[in-house]
């Protein structure tokens, strides 16, 4: 069997998938963090049917260990012995391909891609539009070539996905030349995510992707939507960054630029401060002081007006951008939910859909509260709009990308 090693990359983390191309069963799972920290962190997970030659009785699923790991290439090393130490052997799942996972390709990608020095130059160059992410990512790489030098590498892009955005979706109404010069224009995020879902979305239903009006909801910590024509992106909340659009756990989605300006005259705030005030101290946390959907929610039950308000105003966006998809796309065939909030917060999908009847929506409120993990619907038999909750599965996706592109 062959296998595809999917790596995600942060400044002082990775995380890291196995996956069998054969059946597209993950075959391990870990995380590698606390990178260039006196101590760092390293956990393994191996699905019991991956490996069922193991014995379950004196077998752990999970191994942890605490160690000095000071540089991405020593955390790859370290994951290199966890494979060789509890399994799978990369011996009987030779590695076809590293897929690396990249927030930003700009204007420059739009599918998957070999990972040569060029391509390296440009993730670099295209780190002025996620300084956060963009060099992080190309760490990973990196590391990941100096590990496996002798299987194709191959970065697929969170923005590719919305490279199918009109100018008149993408554009902003600013001075064009400053736009053109400065590469101010919307991008999009998310995209790997909003392709797998709509692509599950449309198996699940049994209906030609091609034919679908989709709208998807990503709502995690970070959270975006998307209006999906036959397939395409037509439009996407996020922007030039990931701060714009949606209420999100810590950013504030939308805001009148006005507002940095008025805060930068009557208190002195510096643009870092400003940046670090919209994407690390608002959202729910900035309304709330609780930056995770659960804690909202569980304080608006114990009558916490703050967490009620963070709610209120969560799915009151939420609510729009469907309104806004829905006359984008001429109407809308499937509605789905996904990422931790979309997924497990029944409260959240409730109030997002409530009152949009008049449109054919109709959600059944036992559907909507019944856990599971896997793919369902959540409208009512009689609903003209189907609603789904479809697990997302980045990993997945960038590994299918790149089997497709080798």
């Amino acid at each position: 069997m062959s296998a595809i090693l999917v790596v995600n990359s942060g400044s002082s983390s990775f995380k890291y998938q196995l996956i069998d191309m054969d059946t597209e069963q993950m075959l391990a799972t870990g995380l590698i963090e606390r990178i260039g920290e006196e101590s760092g962190r390293s956990v393994h997970t191996i699905p019991w049917d991956a490996v069922p030659s193991v014995d379950r009785s004196d077998a752990p699923q999970t191994t942890e260990r605490s160690l000095p790991i000071r540089d991405h290439a020593a955390g790859f090393r370290v994951m290199l012995d966890a494979f060789r130490t509890h399994g799978p052997s990369l011996a009987q799942h030779p590695l076809l391909a590293v897929g690396h996972r990249v927030v930003h390709g700009g204007q420059r990608f739009f599918e998957a891609t070999l990972v040569n020095n060029l391509v390296k130059i440009n993730i670099e160059e295209l780190a002025e539009l996620a300084p956060l992410h963009n060099p992080a990512n190309l760490q990973g790489i990196e590391a990941a070539q100096k590990a496996f030098p002798d299987v194709p590498h191959v970065a697929v892009f969170d923005t590719a996905f919305h490279a199918t955005l009109s100018p008149a979706a993408y554009s902003y109404a600013i001075d064009n030349q400053l736009a053109r010069k400065y590469r101010l224009r919307k991008y999009g995020f998310h995209g790997t995510s909003h392709k797998f879902v709509s692509e599950e979305a449309a198996e699940f239903l049994g209906r030609p992707l091609g034919d679908l009006k989709q709208i998807v909801l990503h709502l995690g910590n970070g959270a975006s939507a998307s209006a999906i024509n036959g397939g395409r992106s037509v439009e996407t909340s996020m922007g030039l960054t990931p701060l714009e659009g949606l209420v999100m756990g810590t950013r504030s989605g939308d805001l009148d630029p006005a507002v940095l300006i008025h805060l930068h005259r009557r208190t002195g705030m510096s643009f870092d401060e400003m940046d670090l005030l919209l994407n690390r101290q608002s959202g729910l946390l900035g309304m709330s002081g609780a930056g995770d959907m659960r804690d909202v929610l569980e304080r608006s039950a114990a009558g916490d007006e703050k967490a009620t308000v963070a709610f209120d105003v969560y799915a009151h966006r939420l609510k729009g951008y469907i309104g806004n998809y829905m006359a984008q796309l001429g109407g809308v065939d499937v509605i789905s939910f996904t990422a931790g909030v979309g997924e497990n917060a029944a409260a959240v999908r409730k109030a997002a859909l409530s009152g949009l009847e008049i449109f054919g929506i109709r959600i059944s409120d036992e559907r909507n509260e019944e856990k599971s993990r896997d793919p369902r619907r959540i409208s009512t038999d009689d609903s003209a709009v189907e609603v789904l909750v479809i697990p997302t599965n980045e990993e997945l996706e960038i590994a299918r990308q790149t089997l497709a592109l080798l």
